[in-house]
């Protein structure tokens, strides 16, 4: 199932560093970490949709870039981020 029109809304809002923003690297993981989860609780009830689970695995590597990127940027905001997200690191 993609991502509604609201559920978007609300995690830009919550992760936005400024009024209006999309494109930072906070938004797109927090949206990215939304979509994982979910794909995970699909993969869970449906073993052998290999086509998920390599959408899945894109999707990981695309949040892990991104992590490995704001961790070189600035190490407070990634700390930050993946306490709010809950991920383990």
């Amino acid at each position: 199932m993609a991502i509604s029109k609201e559920v978007k809304q609300e995690i830009i809002a919550k992760f936005a560093r400024k009024e209006g923003d999309t494109g930072s690297p906070e938004v797109q993981i927090a949206v990215l970490t939304w979509e994982i989860n979910h794909l995970n609780d699909h993969i869970k009830s449906h073993k052998k949709d290999h086509a998920t689970y390599r959408g899945l695995m894109k999707k990981i590597g695309h949040r892990r870039n991104l992590l490995g990127y704001l961790r070189s940027k600035d190490i407070q905001r990634y700390r930050e981020l993946i306490a709010a997200l809950g991920l383990r690191r």
